[in-house]
């Protein structure tokens, strides 16, 4: 490889991990979704729930801790 082609190459890597970093930083809106879906999954737990009963479950819970 020329030093051209080696310095783009570098360039282009800095770019996409600068990138990736960026996309990495959650909103406060997708905390609190975090938030709300781990309270949800451990009562769901709590509760032994399975199947189609634990996404019933889980549906209701998030709709009510959203709002």
């Amino acid at each position: 490889m020329n030093k051209k082609t080696m310095l783009a190459l570098m360039l282009v890597l800095a770019c996409a991990a600068s990138y990736a970093e960026e996309k990495k930083q959650q909103t406060p809106k997708q905390a609190a979704q975090q938030a709300r879906m781990k309270a949800c999954n451990a009562e769901a737990k709590e509760k032994q729930l399975k199947g189609d009963e634990r996404k019933s479950f889980m549906s209701t819970c998030l709709k009510a801790k959203a709002g």
